[in-house]
């Protein structure tokens, strides 16, 4: 019995010799188990994945990617995502590609006071390409944390105005670094860490934590810039504050960059 041909057009010569430098799936939602401190936590991560297409070609094969994530077994940490990155553009027989993973990861934590114990989610990325044979690799990290500003704190008879902020860093690394360690960084120069679970004596201490704590989105990216200037792990990094201000409608945003491989 002869098997039906089916036709495949995406790889049809295309005439229009126009090259595409990404091509691919947005915003597939996939289970994944990441590397922690602890073990390893599973979670789902949203996937973007692309690869560059050739004037001659048509399009993509867009399964594939599909196929590759239902066939990736492997715990993900960095170094099996970057291998995860080079199948991809071999597997689609490109020259460039990327890789965008977003996921939820959850960190224990303690209450300062009451000694409690419960969960706090971070937003994570990983976030890889291929250029010219080579790739790249970049960690970032989201982390809510409370600023207090320091000019409401001076200028008012009593209290201060305060608001739940995000820091966020991404890193590129000559050396491996934990997502913990990262998100660490952040809540020490931050007036105030965050936490899943407080009792009355917690919240009373991280209030008065904050308010003898002030910082504007300024002092917090310099504050987490030094840090990072002195860790020789790290080659390149974007820190960003961002305050959701309680007495305005809009946010306060800084935003610092380096690349020490350039300085």
């Amino acid at each position: 019995m002869n098997k039906m041909l089916i036709a495949d057009v995406q790889s049809v010569a295309d005439t229009r010799r126009i090259a595409i430098d990404k091509a691919g799936i947005r915003a597939l939602r996939h289970p994944v188990r990441i590397m922690d401190k602890a073990g390893v936590q599973h979670t789902v991560a949203v996937f973007n994945m692309y690869v560059n297409l050739a004037h001659h070609l048509k399009g993509v094969h867009m399964s594939r990617f599909v196929e590759m994530l239902n066939e990736h077994d492997s715990v993900i940490s960095v170094e099996t995502f970057e291998k995860l990155l080079i199948s991809m553009v071999r597997k689609l027989e490109a020259e460039s590609g990327d890789i965008e993973m977003r996921f939820p990861y959850f960190i224990g934590k303690t209450a300062p006071v009451s000694g409690i114990k419960s969960l706090m989610d971070y937003d994570v990325a990983f976030i890889g390409q291929i250029r010219n044979g080579e790739s790249r690799f970049t960690l970032k990290v989201v982390v809510p944390v409370t600023s207090l500003c320091p000019c409401s704190k001076e200028v008012s008879d009593y209290g201060a105005h305060n608001q739940r902020s995000h820091m966020s860093i991404s890193i590129r690394t000559n050396h491996f670094v934990w997502i913990e360690d990262l998100i660490r960084i952040a809540e020490d120069q931050a007036s105030c860490e965050l936490y899943g679970l407080l009792k009355r004596s917690d919240e009373k201490y991280v209030t008065e934590k904050a308010y003898g704590n002030p910082k504007f989105v300024e002092d917090a990216v310099r504050d987490i810039a030094s840090v990072l200037n002195r860790d020789e792990r790290i080659d390149a990094y974007t820190v960003e504050a961002e305050n959701f201000e309680s007495i305005h409608n809009h946010s306060a945003y800084a935003l610092i960059e380096c690349d020490k491989l350039k300085n």
